[in-house]
């Protein structure tokens, strides 16, 4: 193992020459340092001259603090190595810490926590949705690309906050011929994914006690971020067709802003249908509304004919529509990218600005490459296929469940909905999944008020074909079992 560097000697050490018994005062704070892990296990300490030097002190100073703390323990000295904090110190008593301030007046503005799933154990067959599988990335082409990017110049000020106009244009050009948008690099925003993109809009768009309506069930965490935002979110029910657009309100109290996933709605998979598509445009404009469209996985069809994206048929300048490279790639990537209309774009680019000036520029240059190459359309394709295996072995094992569960959205996307029959207990089957190494999601969590239907999520997209094969045999059990004891 590499030797750790010596610590720069400005350390945290500061002597009141005033006060005399400067070894004592040196050895307390190298011990305070030492305890509270500013020097850390194994770390190498500054020579005795040029810690002296540093403190303005005699070396006899330093020599007599480092016997003491030597003596008990603190540090170690090697030969011809010099002198390190001990590897194997205890941990710091839990009576040396402050007590956490819990009722401090700038701690009681509640927060929700965020919602972020636990990770899982290495035997656990996880159908978990927004994962991805990033085995088909690790070839050349992946390599190229990053090490393009090492080999463009650096810049040396911040960079656009709308995003590197080489990726910009890339990704413009690639909505043109996958979605129909007619857009240019000016249209575009890259963001650090899509779920700020969503932040992005409801900070430019709304005010506190604004309506939001938003699908019933939908994405919790948009819905998360329009409720903190000051928002009074209304859900609109979905059915087979989607958005149930004759349920929005109309005349004053219409909402201002509508979020929606018509490619492939989450959570029920189900796609909008286009007479809806048509009559939700016609929506915002008779109620001068603004439309999100979260196109977060249309990417991924499997024998259904490709429905054209909101934004393609917005002639009225009503839709902002979000992509993010997630699910096309990983969701690790953190880039997404937002096609807004020009006088809602300035409020975003002035918003972006003051969340973090701009995506990060090697990732942005490495995706302009990716896109460029036609790396990512030839990835795309690949993953249509491989994605498209594992959906079609979900629905050999799942679909024969009927009447005891149905499987809806496997026309596209990453994950499917079992709905679950009324005399089947959703816990139990997710509890008895987990005793046999199976993690499913119930989808009662993603309703705003009580549900209307049962049922369990299944992301398919990061496991392998004989996972999926596998867990959807031990899902097919668990019901069957829990159908005859119904």
């Amino acid at each position: 193992m590499p030797r750790p560097p010596a610590p720069s000697v400005n350390l945290p050490v500061t002597l009141n020459r005033a006060a005399g018994g400067l070894a004592r005062q040196l050895t307390g704070q190298l011990r305070a340092a030492v305890r509270a892990g500013v020097l850390a296990p194994g770390q190498r300490m500054p020579s005795s001259r040029a810690l002296a030097g540093a403190l303005d002190v005699g070396r006899g100073v330093v020599f007599e603090a480092f016997e003491v703390l030597l003596a008990e323990g603190y540090l170690v000295g090697r030969d011809r190595s010099g002198t390190f904090v001990a590897p194997d110190l205890p941990p710091e008593p839990a009576g040396d810490r402050p007590a956490p301030l819990r009722s401090a007046r700038w701690l009681r503005r509640p927060v929700a926590p965020a919602l972020v799933e636990p990770p899982t154990g290495p035997d656990v067959l996880a159908f978990r949705v927004g994962q991805t599988d990033t085995r088909f990335l690790r070839g050349a082409a992946w390599r190229q690309v990053w090490r393009a990017a090492a080999l463009d110049p650096l810049p040396d000020d911040y960079a656009d906050p709308a995003g590197d106009a080489g990726l910009r244009a890339e990704v413009a050009a690639y909505l043109r011929r996958a979605r129909g948008l007619v857009c240019t690099a000016q249209d575009v925003i890259i963001t650090s994914g899509a779920v700020q993109g969503v932040d992005l809009v409801a900070q430019a768009v709304l005010a506190p006690g604004d309506p939001v309506a938003f699908e019933e069930p939908g994405y919790r965490l948009a819905r998360q971020i329009f409720t903190e935002r000051g928002a009074q979110v209304q859900p609109v029910p979905v059915d087979e067709d989607g958005l149930d657009v004759a349920a929005l309100p109309t005349g004053p109290g219409a909402p201002l802003l509508a979020y929606v996933t018509p490619s492939h709605q989450f959570p029920l998979g189900v796609r909008l249908s286009v007479p809806r598509r048509l009559a939700l445009l016609d929506w915002a404009q008779r109620t001068d509304a603004l439309i999100v469209e979260d196109d977060y996985d249309s990417e991924f069809r499997y024998g259904a004919a490709p429905l054209p994206a909101l934004a393609s048929l917005d002639r009225a300048g009503r839709v902002v529509y979000l992509g993010t490279f997630s699910k096309v790639l990983s969701p690790a990537v953190r880039a997404g990218y937002v096609v807004a209309p020009p006088a809602l774009r300035e409020r975003l680019l002035n918003l972006k600005v003051r969340a973090d000036a701009h995506t990060s520029w090697p990732v942005q240059r490495a995706l302009a490459h990716l896109i460029a190459g036609g790396h990512l359309e030839a990835h795309i394709r690949r993953m249509r296929r491989e994605y498209a295996a594992r959906r079609a072995a979900l629905g050999h094992a799942l679909t024969p469940l009927s009447p005891h569960a149905r499987l809806l959205g496997l026309e596209a996307g990453l994950h499917a909905l079992l709905e679950l029959g009324p005399a089947l207990d959703t816990d139990r089957i997710t509890q008895a999944c987990a005793a046999r190494g199976v993690q499913v999601s119930p989808v009662a969590p993603l309703y705003h008020a009580a549900p209307d239907r049962t049922g369990l999520l299944l992301g398919f997209g990061g496991l392998s074909l004989p996972d999926v094969q596998r867990g959807a045999a031990i899902l097919a059990d668990v019901i069957r079992a829990s159908a005859r004891g119904a």
